[in-house]
């Protein structure tokens, strides 16, 4: 069967996987409104190419957080690789640093983040082109040994998933009684020391999502370490504000895939009014929905720096492992070149929202962003 298009790859993963597994990564929370949004909206959203520019062939290399990109496609994280595939997020690394790009690693990886950065070194050693996620816990010596891990491991950023106070009910998952990983699988990054009178590794514990944290715990991670630090969940200009009041490097606007609370506008109708109010003082990324390079480029011209892909890379991984990863990057890549290409613009960073129409509230063209 050949795949052309990323929902080409999600069909063919759908009919590989355990229902069970796809509707776990697939599904949404709720009524699954806002999961459906993230890719409607950008299909509502239409480009004004512009002609006869002389632009040559564009370049899509960029850099964020002191990562060089080959192109402004980053992999958002994204749990339970090894679900989809038996090399699990080892195999997405390793396709991640050959395409010459980030990997956010989860912390509720299937493989221990210590492997998954080996992976990407031994398949291209990039500076810094693996970030790890964590959700804060209210624990804050465990939640201080992740980042300490992290750092050892050569990670060059911490994202910090900031919607999550409560988990998200997935109608999905209830139906179909998914509650725990299968027998010989867990979340690695979870795993306590072994103690000095047992043998192996030590339990596993549980993600704590805790309606206690809040800012404080964002400056006390700030003092913590050096390592860059992007907050990922921000959907409201003003959280945008604060995250660089205290000290945040980047945001990543999200909406958790539509995963969390249902009705939460689409990532990319949020994205004008927090561009705005970042106002280029740190580097803004966005993910949800993003399936063709035409939506990379509508995120880019709203002024976003990268955006970020996830369910496509597990469909991508369920078909052929690396390989199929790779395949994912690849086809994002060679769309967002053809659709530059068509819009006559010289890169990535030669953008602007005079390309966009249809956006919320207008009906016309919008003006050239300064």
């Amino acid at each position: 069967m050949q795949l052309f298009s990323l929902r080409d790859l999600e069909r063919e993963a759908q009919r590989r996987l355990d229902p069970v597994v796809y509707d776990y990564f697939a599904g949404g929370s709720d009524d699954e409104i806002t999961l459906r949004s993230n890719e409607t909206s950008l299909a509502r959203i239409s480009l004004l190419p512009r002609v006869l520019r002389g632009a040559g062939q564009p370049t899509l290399d960029t850099s964020i957080l002191g990562c060089t990109l080959s192109m402004p496609v980053l992999i958002s994280p994204t749990a339970f690789h090894k679900l989809a595939h038996p090399d699990g997020e080892r195999a997405t690394a390793r396709a991640a640093a050959t395409a010459r790009t980030v990997m956010i690693v989860s912390m509720a990886s299937t493989v221990a983040i210590e492997e998954v950065a080996a992976a990407a070194r031994d398949a291209a050693p990039l500076e810094g082109n693996c970030w790890f996620q964590i959700y804060l816990q209210p624990d804050l010596g465990f939640t201080e040994s992740l980042v300490r891990r992290a750092e050892s491991a050569g990670c060059s950023a911490i994202v910090v998933t900031v919607d999550s106070p409560t988990f998200g009910r997935k109608n999905r998952d209830l139906r179909n009684g998914f509650t725990d990983l299968p027998s010989g699988m867990c979340c690695e990054n979870l795993r306590e020391p072994a103690n000095d009178n047992s043998s192996g590794t030590g339990k596993v514990r549980p993600i704590v999502f805790s309606p206690d944290i809040s800012w404080r715990n964002i400056e006390w991670l700030r003092n913590l370490t050096t390592l860059k630090i992007v907050l990922k969940g921000i959907v409201h200009p003003a959280d945008a504000k604060l995250a660089i009041q205290h000290g945040a490097d980047a945001v990543l606007i999200s909406n958790h895939g539509g995963r969390q609370l249902d009705t939460v506008p689409a990532t990319i109708d949020l994205l004008p009014a927090i561009a705005d109010a970042v106002d280029g003082k740190i580097p803004l990324l966005v993910d949800g929905g993003i399936r063709r390079g035409t939506d990379v480029l509508k995120a880019l011209a709203l002024g976003a720096d990268a955006v970020g892909i996830g369910r496509p890379v597990l469909w991508g991984l369920a078909i052929a492992g690396e390989a199929g990863v790779a395949q994912v990057l690849e086809t994002m890549r060679a769309e967002l070149q053809c659709a530059l290409t068509l819009c006559g613009s010289r890169s990535v960073r030669d953008l602007a929202r005079d390309l966009l129409q249809g956006l919320p509230g207008e009906g016309r063209c919008m003006s050239m962003r300064v």
